[in-house]
């Protein structure tokens, strides 16, 4: 496995993250118009637009979420994914019909890029809840084939580690009092930015 670059480590200037947001935007047009995400060449941004890191587009409309789809590891470049991402919120996210051209042009568009997921050690409820800290982590749930994420940015909605987790829970597919052994968390942190 190859170590990881400083430049991933680094955060992103408010050129990077304009970019980011432009091509997510333009992703998102090429799918409404030609049916397939923005084709890039990696090759031709910067290294830390290259670097392989994970992220998240989420799309909303009138203050309310419109498509959420991203990836949990560094799987490709950064603006690849945020591309492949950007366009999958907006015409694959199951809980929404695709975009339509009349959405567009009231999409608010914020980007998340995560930081590598560190698993946590805990020996009870109480042992992982004592030690979220609400507002900086993203948490990923498994249990056996059940899985389920939340972005920092869900803090917002529910502000206590203990509303958090039981809502995790469900989004994983599990009942919100479910406790097991097996349980296993990851926590991660984002950069987030967007574009109202």
């Amino acid at each position: 496995m190859a170590l990881m670059s400083s430049t991933e480590q680094r955060t992103l200037n408010d050129e990077q993250r304009k970019l980011l947001l432009d091509i997510a935007r333009d992703s998102i047009l090429t799918g409404l118009r030609e049916g397939h995400p923005l084709v890039l060449d990696p090759r031709e941004f910067e290294p830390a637009l290259q670097a392989r890191r994970a992220s998240f587009v989420t799309l909303n409309r009138n203050g309310q979420l419109r498509g959420c789809i991203g990836h949990l590891q560094a799987v490709q470049p950064l603006v690849k994914d945020v591309a492949e991402n950007a366009f999958s919120a907006a015409f694959n996210d199951s809980r929404f019909p695709p975009l339509s051209e009349q959405e567009f042009p009231d999409l608010d568009i914020h980007i998340s890029v995560l930081s590598p997921a560190e698993p946590m050690s805990f020996d009870s409820e109480a042992d992982l809840l004592r030690q979220l800290r609400p507002g900086v982590d993203g948490l990923i749930l498994e249990d056996g084939y059940y899985q389920g994420t939340f972005l920092p940015s869900v803090w917002e909605q529910l502000p206590t580690p203990e509303l958090f987790l039981a809502h995790l829970k469900q989004k994983a597919g599990l009942p919100q009092n479910y406790w097991s052994d097996t349980l296993r968390v990851s926590r991660y942190t984002t950069e987030s930015f967007g574009k109202e």
